[in-house]
């Protein structure tokens, strides 16, 4: 969001704390999954029981500076959040995808446990990426592999509205235990030797088909699951073409 360079007013600024904290508790609707964000307002916001958070974000990233000069540095970068992006965004229940630092995360509508089933697909096409996504940065003379930690959760989250009011400085904020828990997740992702790419929270893996249960693995340290599944389109296609 771009800056307006308005200068602060701050006895304006009591009045606008005191509306928004006066706002009843009935203008927050319990749903099963999040609604589109043109229904909200400054005054309103969105409890949704079934979504899916993602996060994806790089290890180690703070010792990359160190590696790549900053041209190398943006193209590795680009590189990483276009496609993370694209999968993302590829789900047809996606309701935000966004790009925080060398993070990339998603809100999820998952009323269906199908929903959730996809959402472990979309995760295993994000995990193959890495695998592609290495190997073209070491034909383009990128000396260091980059590795990601992938965290997913299901359960509550809330939409509201925030920013300055008539502005044009506002965004639609996801908060809650859902968003939390995915991120937490994420960062234990590629943390350390051995471990796995894939964190899930429990109540997600207990959703998931029996099928896809059985491709995780419990971390009782943890207490969630890892995996380490891939997409295998995209893995015969790494194979017939990056070799």
């Amino acid at each position: 969001m771009e800056a307006t360079n308005k200068p602060y007013d701050h006895v304006a600024g009591v009045g606008r704390i005191d509306s928004i904290l006066s706002i009843p508790q009935s203008n927050y609707e319990e749903l099963d999954t999040l609604p589109s964000r043109d229904k909200l307002t400054f005054t309103n916001g969105y409890y949704a029981n079934k979504t899916v958070a993602v996060f994806v974000d790089i290890r180690d990233s703070s010792s990359l500076p160190d590696i790549y000069k900053r041209p190398a540095l943006a193209r590795l970068y680009r590189a990483y959040i276009s496609e993370m992006v694209a999968i993302l965004n590829s789900h047809a229940k996606a309701v935000e995808v966004n790009i925080v630092g060398d993070g990339v995360w998603a809100i999820i509508n998952a009323p269906c446990k199908s929903d959730i089933d996809e959402v472990f697909e979309t995760v295993a096409k994000m995990n193959s990426l890495m695998k592609v996504l290495n190997y073209k940065l070491k034909k383009a003379n990128y000396g260091t592999p980059i590795r990601a930690g992938i965290g997913a959760s299901f359960g509550r989250a809330l939409m509201i509205k925030a920013g300055l009011s008539g502005s044009g400085i506002n965004d639609v904020v996801y908060m809650g235990d859902v968003v939390n828990r995915a991120a937490k997740l994420a960062s234990k992702g590629s943390n350390g030797y051995g471990a796995a790419p894939i964190y899930l929270s429990n109540v997600f893996v207990s959703n998931l088909k029996d099928e896809y249960q059985a491709w995780t693995t419990k971390d009782w340290t943890h207490d969630c699951y890892t995996a380490s599944v891939i997409n295998s389109a995209m893995d015969e296609w790494y194979e017939n073409n990056c070799k």
